[in-house]
């Protein structure tokens, strides 16, 4: 399938606040190598990548490719899918200890996730497991003062009750924001960056543009979640971080906001929720 077009480079640099650059899977088209992406990323404005690992395997990649390339930071976590497996394989525990010594090990690693709920594809026998998880990484977030990158498909009232129960750290993000306007309120009440994606940009998300306007400006983030969620016109091919131009502009009209001021506030956001220096 033929690649998305480039397109046309924002006025102001932003950063992709979510992307797996080791997915292979995924929508078709052929994987970019990560020199190519990142290279495509900057020449539209994209000039940092948050890369999230989301299971040992990835966690590790995460922490090497964010040594090789100065433009990308990690996040490690286990997936909330990855939870009711490894403990019905008796794994969950020592899985846990290793995410938890690669977040305390390397500056790179800035963020702890993506983490949190999936009721979507985890059904009820195997979400004790996604809470005992999901409650961990808090802690290791809070213990090594990173931020929390939060998955949550389909779970918003567990989600918000495990955070409130448990006490959030100071930086929480809410990676793909998939709720409402009500939603988007609570998560801004508490301190939370709501990151929103490519979905934004489809013709049935009107809740998710909905939800933006009610955002405050200091609170917005952007990303791919590449290869998925690919922003119109794409829909349906694979995602990369060169494509975000089109979710920022969206964003901006959503928001009626210039797009130059837009992708500094996001820029400067992205700074605050995962620190800068890259």
């Amino acid at each position: 399938m033929i690649r998305p077009e480039v397109p046309d480079p924002l006025p102001h640099p932003v950063a992709d606040s979510h992307c797996h650059l080791d997915i292979e899977d995924g929508p078709d088209g052929t994987p970019l190598e990560v020199g190519e992406a990142l290279t495509l990323a900057e020449s539209v404005g994209v000039r940092r990548i948050v890369h999230v690992g989301c299971d040992l395997p990835g966690a590790r990649w995460a922490v090497d490719v964010a040594a090789q390339y100065p433009q990308v930071v990690a996040a490690v976590a286990l997936h909330p899918n990855e939870a009711p497996v490894l403990s019905d394989a008796g794994g969950l525990d020592d899985a846990l200890a290793e995410i938890d010594r690669l977040a305390g090990d390397n500056p790179r690693v800035r963020a702890v996730g993506e983490t949190g709920l999936d009721y979507y594809r985890t059904e009820a026998p195997g979400r004790p497991a996604q809470h005992a998880s999901f409650r961990v990484h808090i802690a290791i977030a809070k213990r090594h003062g990173k931020t929390l990158v939060i998955h949550d498909r389909d779970a918003h009232a567990d989600v918000l009750r495990i955070l409130d129960a448990e006490g959030p750290p100071e930086r929480v993000v809410m990676h793909c924001f998939s709720g409402d306007r009500e939603f988007a309120r609570q998560c801004v009440e508490r301190g939370f960056w709501l990151s929103f994606a490519g979905t934004v940009t489809f013709k049935n998300a009107a809740y998710l543009r909905d939800a933006m306007t009610v955002t405050p400006l200091d609170r917005l983030l952007v990303e791919t979640d590449a290869p998925y969620l690919t922003p119109m016109p794409w829909r349906g091919r694979r995602n990369a971080s060169y494509l975000v131009p089109l979710t920022v502009r969206t964003m901006a009209d959503t928001k009626g906001v210039d797009l130059d001021t837009l992708c500094r506030a996001i820029d400067h956001n992205t700074s605050v929720a995962f620190g800068g220096g890259w």
